[in-house]
């Protein structure tokens, strides 16, 4: 089975199918065989039917913007990059009624180690998140949006191009879609890889031509956003939710998941396991159907540890990790973060340490530098882990690493700095005997590492 056809385990097009009990209906990844993402085949299994809905196109009377964004709270539906806001919520923030211009971005901008989601949602299913984005732009107030794209996913950037085309073609996008009052444009913007671009303000930054740096909060984009606009940002999954929602109604996106907790999260999965690949499954699924959809463990092998939220997660043992449930609460309750859903899966081969070093690399070689914590924090981190994964470490070693992370925690203009601690203090947490074992037999405890 390939990894696209993974990514939709038990939905199938156009049917509902059963998941423990539960209807859920095909959302953002209905289609996934490569041939069908153009505009024929999406409007043929619904596509703009959302669309059409709100501008009351089908036969209806249309929707006002204060009901699109009433639906989109009801649902539940939380930011899917990583922060897990309410997205009704942030749009309600957008001053609607302001005199002057506005912006809608969509951060595609996919550098979390671990994470390929929102590239395979691109590829794949790309009118979702134009159709998804035209809704958010008409509940606002918007006529024009971005959507900023990894510098190192240049096909999936082609393919979102010739997409817009498809649907400026047909018209629903650009002035007067469908023949409504409702204008709005929609452009692609290629980054060029820098992980920091992730983090909204250096994307818009890096969108008006600058060196992608975070700005300081506050103000915050709704208020002073692309070009000092109000701008609202959102993922690239949560627009592709969108359509779904507007025309199901949020109460039947809430029910595919649990409360607080809103419809299905697609959660890309790699490492030590038969099967990995991107899988959509309603959140508060447990973890070990997740595990077992991906086809468990890698064969001869024992579950030791997972990173359930990407890279910058703190990692959860496997004594934890099999007790919880995918959502935002009840990862965070278990002490670390949902984040972008690429959930890393370590077996019992795995060096804890070898893996913190190669963490701790990523994280010094992508900080942009602007906050003296991060810019020296990250690479004293790497320095000292290191240092103990090649037999060199001392015992106070591990306390430093310990107040290092502590001391750059929240003293940075973005959260790249914690990104770069926490894993720290997750590893220290759960895995301190790795550490102090290197320090003492300059050694590895399980051996080479495989």
């Amino acid at each position: 089975m390939s990894v696209h056809q993974l990514l939709s385990q038990f939905q199938a097009t156009g049917l509902e199918s059963s998941f423990h009990g539960r209807h859920i209906q095909p959302q953002i990844m209905a289609d996934l065989d490569g041939s069908n993402w153009g505009l024929d085949a999406y409007i043929a299994r619904g596509g703009y039917a959302a669309l059409r809905k709100i501008l009351g196109k089908d036969g209806g009377e249309g929707l006002t913007q204060d009901q699109v964004i009433a639906t989109v709270k009801e649902s539940g539906l939380r930011g899917r990059g990583g922060a897990g806001f309410p997205t009704g919520l942030k749009w309600s923030f957008m001053p609607r009624q302001f005199p002057g211009q506005k912006y809608l971005v969509c951060n595609s901008d996919e550098g979390e180690p671990g994470t390929c989601k929102d590239r395979d949602i691109m590829q794949f299913n790309p009118h979702a998140v134009i159709e998804g984005m035209a809704i958010a732009a008409f509940a606002m107030g918007i006529n024009v949006g971005y959507n900023y794209i990894h510098g190192e996913i240049f096909q999936t950037y082609e393919r979102f191009e010739e997409a817009l085309e498809q649907a400026r073609a047909a018209g629903l996008l650009g002035p007067n879609i469908m023949g409504s009052s409702f204008s709005f444009e929609l452009h692609a913007s290629h980054g060029f890889g820098a992980y920091i671009c992730g983090e909204e303000t250096a994307l818009l930054e890096s969108l008006e031509g600058k060196k992608g740096q975070p700005r300081f909060k506050p103000p915050f984009p709704a208020s002073f956003g692309l070009y000092g606009k109000p701008t609202t940002i959102n993922n690239t999954e949560t627009f592709a939710a969108v359509p779904w929602i507007i025309r199901n109604g949020g109460a039947a996106y809430l029910a595919c998941g649990k409360p607080n907790n809103g419809g299905t999260k697609i959660f890309s999965v790699s490492g030590d396991v038969e099967r990995p690949g991107n899988y959509e499954i309603p959140m508060g699924t447990p973890f070990s159907t997740l595990l077992e959809l991906a086809g468990g463990v890698r064969t001869g092998r024992q579950l030791k540890a997972v990173i359930p939220g990407g890279s910058s997660a703190p990692v959860l043992p496997a004594s934890i990790m099999m007790d919880v449930t995918m959502d935002y609460d009840s990862i965070a309750k278990a002490g670390s973060m949902l984040g972008s859903g690429a959930v890393i899966v370590m077996d019992d081969s795995r060096c804890m340490v070898k893996a913190l070093q190669r963490l701790s690399y990523f994280y010094s070689h992508e900080s942009c530098g602007q906050c003296t914590p991060c810019r020296e924090g990250t690479g004293w981190l790497w320095r000292m882990v290191d240092r103990i994964e090649n037999g060199q470490g001392r015992a106070s070693d591990l306390d430093m690493l310990d107040s290092v992370a502590g001391d750059i925690m929240g003293r940075t203009i973005c959260a790249l700095g914690d990104a770069a601690a926490m894993p720290v203090r997750g590893m220290l947490k759960h895995f301190r005997d790795e550490f102090v074992y290197h320090v003492e037999h300059k050694t590895c405890v399980v051996g080479a590492y495989v």
